[in-house]
């Protein structure tokens, strides 16, 4: 064997291996999953943790999720001795209460076994179809209990030495209500799981375990050294920030999210004093998952592209603060918990404006518009159901405008083709595209939101939970308001109604659902913005005149050219002010 030594370039080696694992884990599992939500959507991710759960490496996927995986793993060692462990194990779980995320969301972990000794885990999380509970697809807001919300499985080994407990797999089979897809997507994660045991082994059989277990902590070391010195050049000071969620689908009261974070020496430390307590609606955010926002927000601040591991959490310490929404209790239910999170971001990202202006962004569209649809297949008389997760506009940065039609903060999720629901559903979508005027407008102007309208072909059930109807997407340094989302069942006809941003109602064969995200903030002042950026705008269809001329104060002719003794006396009249 080749002799290698622990020293910068062999962590770095080392580094991007692990991370080119949890890369290909997460192509296998695409490849091999069933439902369009794990092909199509992408809503999983994968990761190389060590022996005692510190994250060592996590694929370029969804984050939100990466943070169950060394929460629950933690839990995971606790729960089973060290000498418990043999080839072949896999443990699974999805329970929000060990560290996992909603139920939809299950968790598989595999022991790396190097010579007989238990070295490191192999993990991945993924969003099934169905997991029981109350309505098809589970993602329904305003369940008030987690008992509604699917079947819980605390950790079980689901493989014991790399064959199939039955019994459980048949346990599961008859609580779901497509079980073809979801055990089928069970053994994709399973198999993801061979992978990434597999190929860790390689790259430990390459440089031999001492210089791999010294070069991952060396690894977790200079990660943990680049949080701290960023942090210690921010002035030390307490910081606030609040956003508001709609509601939680039980009740119409709006709900307060704060975040306070307090900046020492090279330490940070984040509370949730002032938040709501918990609610009986099912926006409540497992603890795993608000920390994890924390993180999220943190690293996206500090450097997005620096190694994310287990040393990047150290220098940042969340309190939990039991019993809020962001750190709820059982039985609280919890599958709406991404609408929460996604604001725990927004108002972090608001608390650190001041000290950081040319690191944030403005507010995005800040929300999950997650919807399930399950009916009977008019064609095969089998049942079917599919999930929709859409984008809406990402909040101006500050030096360029906002990207159109994205997912939510730490969600990363892929666009669903059209004709891969077309094929395999039976609806029709029939308009798919940007809404204009959807966007903050600011000196860089907010991202787009989308418009998706859906026409069904039997009758299904509608589950949902999205939010911003009430609290619009914020402007940052002068720039203002997105818009707001809708949901419009048979817009424009006498049939027209708003669905409730989350609950379950029913839809018909023929009806329509013009599903409209919303926007995102502006930053810095609109009249600031170059005068030809507007009239781009305009040429592109991104923004009205009415709105060149109200927002930007840009006079256009009527060839869209820019009229410049107007605009130049519009603008002189704002600066004055």
């Amino acid at each position: 064997m080749a002799k290698y030594k622990a020293d910068p370039v062999t962590m770095q080696v080392i580094r991007y291996a692990l991370e080119a694992v949890a890369d290909d884990m997460g192509h296998a599992l695409q490849r091999m999953g069933r439902s369009t939500i794990v092909k199509e959507i992408m809503d999983f991710n994968c990761a190389v943790l060590g022996r005692e759960g510190d994250i060592l490496a996590q694929a370029h996927l969804c984050p939100l999720m990466m943070f169950s995986l060394p929460r629950t793993c933690y839990n995971i060692v606790q729960h089973y001795p060290a000498d418990s462990w043999q080839e072949g194990d896999v443990i699974m779980t999805n329970d929000p209460y060990l560290g996992g995320q909603h139920l939809l969301d299950v968790q598989f972990f595999s022991p790396v076994i190097h010579e007989g000794k238990h070295v490191g885990f192999v993990a991945n999380i993924c969003h099934q179809l169905d997991m029981g509970g109350a309505v098809p697809g589970g993602v329904a807001g305003g369940l008030t209990e987690i008992y509604q919300e699917g079947l819980r499985i605390p950790f079980v080994k689901i493989l014991k030495g790399g064959k199939e407990d039955e019994e459980l797999f048949s346990l599961v089979g008859r609580n779901i209500r497509i079980p073809e897809k979801t055990l089928s997507d069970f053994r994709a994660q399973i198999a993801t799981t061979a992978v990434g045991v597999n190929r860790v082994k390689e790259v430990i059989d390459k440089y031999g375990l001492d210089i791999f277990q010294q070069s991952t902590q060396m690894l977790i070391d200079y990660s943990e050294k680049r949080i701290r010195r960023f942090i210690s050049e921010l002035p030390d000071g307490d910081y606030t920030g609040e956003d508001w969620l709609d509601d939680d689908g039980h009740s119409d009261d709006p709900i307060r999210l704060q975040v306070n974070v307090h900046v020492q020496g090279d330490t940070m430390k984040v509370d949730f004093k002032g938040t709501a307590k918990q609610v009986k609606g099912n926006i409540n955010c497992p603890w795993s998952c608000s920390e994890g926002a924390v993180f999220y927000t943190a690293v996206g601040l500090i450097d997005p592209y620096m190694p994310i591991n287990a040393g990047c959490f150290r220098p940042i310490e969340v309190t939990p603060d039991e019993g809020l929404i962001t750190c709820p209790l059982p039985p609280g239910a919890v599958t709406a918990r991404s609408q929460t999170m996604t604001k725990i971001t927004e108002a972090m990202l608001r608390a650190v404006a001041p000290i950081l202006p040319s690191k944030v962004v403005s507010g995005s569209h800040g929300q999950a518009t997650t919807c399930s649809f399950a009916g009977i297949h008019p064609e095969t008389g089998r049942p079917f159901g599919y999930i929709e997760i859409q984008g809406g506009g990402c909040g101006a940065r500050p030096d360029k405008d906002g990207a159109d039609g994205q997912d939510l903060h730490l969600g990363r999720f892929m666009n669903t083709p059209v004709e891969a629901v077309e094929m395999e559903y039976p609806v029709t979508i029939e308009r798919y595209g940007f809404i204009p005027d959807s966007a903050g407008a600011g000196r860089w102007r907010g991202g787009l939101s989308m418009r998706r309208d859906i026409r069904f072909h039997a009758d299904v059930t509608f589950a949902r939970y999205s939010d911003r109807r009430k609290f619009a997407p914020q402007g940052i340094f002068g720039g203002k308001e997105g818009i707001k989302g809708d949901m419009v069942l048979n817009p424009g006809t006498d049939k027209e109604e708003h669905p409730e941003s989350k609950g379950v109602s029913e839809i018909k064969a023929g009806d329509l659902l013009s599903l409209r995200l919303p926007g995102s903030g502006g930053y810095g002042p609109p009249w600031k913005r170059e005068a030809s950026k507007v009239r781009w705008d305009v040429l592109n269809g991104k923004i009205s005149a009415e709105s060149a001329r109200d927002n930007y104060l840009v006079v256009l002719n009527p060839d869209i050219t820019v009229n410049e003794e107007k605009t130049k006396a519009l603008r002189d009249r704002a600066s004055v002010k």
